[in-house]
């Protein structure tokens, strides 16, 4: 299909899902680099804590909040 012809069908409000190939999609900057923090046994205690009320694991907590701070100070 020609960018005009993908262009009406989506200016149209027309499904693309079968016109995109899905199996190369990527997310811009969402690559994942390994990083490594010691926090005291009080502080991994607190996050286990907040984890397990919350039903995720901890890197998922502490993604999220870092991920949060990091939306505000913007």
């Amino acid at each position: 299909m020609k960018a005009q012809g993908f262009d009406t069908k989506f200016e149209a409000g027309e499904d693309l899902t079968d016109d995109l190939d899905f199996s190369k999609a990527r997310r811009v900057n969402q690559q994942n680099r390994r990083v490594n923090i010691d926090f005291p046994a009080w502080v991994v205690e607190g996050l286990d804590k907040q984890a397990k009320r919350l039903g995720i694991t901890r890197q998922a907590l502490v993604k999220v909040w870092i991920a949060e701070k990091l939306k505000e100070a913007v």
